[in-house]
C-alpha cells in the first residue's frame, strides 16, 4: 500500500520559516520524481516544486529564491524549506510522487498559514 505522509505545517507569522516533510512508503523512492503542490481556498492546485530521481530542482516563479527542495533517498522523505514566508504562501502543501507509466501517487497534505 503507497502512502505519502506530509507533516511540518502550521501557522508563522510573514517573513518565518517552516519545513515541510513527506515520507513515502509501499514505492521504491528513487524511482520517482518527488513534486510538491498546494492549493489555496477556492484556487486550483497549484505546482510549487520539482525534485528529479536524479536530484534536479524545479521551482514555480512565486517560489524561487525562497523554497528549496530536497530529497533524502535513506529516508524515503522529501523536504521543503520555505523561507521569508508570505500571507499569499497560505495554503494546503501536497506532495506527489510520479514515476514511470504515469502512476501518480498523492499525500493528504498539510495546512500552511501565514498571517499576522
Amino acid at each position: 500500500q503507497v502512502q505519502l505522509v506530509e507533516s511540518g505545517g502550521g501557522s508563522v507569522q510573514p517573513g518565518g520559516s517552516l519545513r515541510l516533510s513527506c515520507k513515502a512508503s509501499g514505492i521504491i523512492f528513487n524511482a520517482y520524481t518527488m513534486n510538491w503542490f498546494r492549493q489555496s481556498s477556492g484556487k486550483q492546485r497549484e505546482f510549487v516544486a520539482t525534485v528529479t530521481t536524479g536530484g534536479s530542482t524545479f521551482y514555480a516563479d512565486s517560489v524561487k529564491d525562497r523554497f528549496t527542495i530536497s530529497r533524502d533517498a535513506a529516508e524515503n522523505t522529501i523536504y521543503l524549506q520555505m523561507n521569508s514566508l508570505e500571507p499569499e504562501d497560505t495554503a494546503v502543501y501536497y506532495c506527489r510522487a510520479y514515476g514511470a507509466s504515469d502512476k501518480i501517487y498523492w499525500g493528504q497534505g498539510t495546512q500552511v498559514t501565514v498571517s499576522s
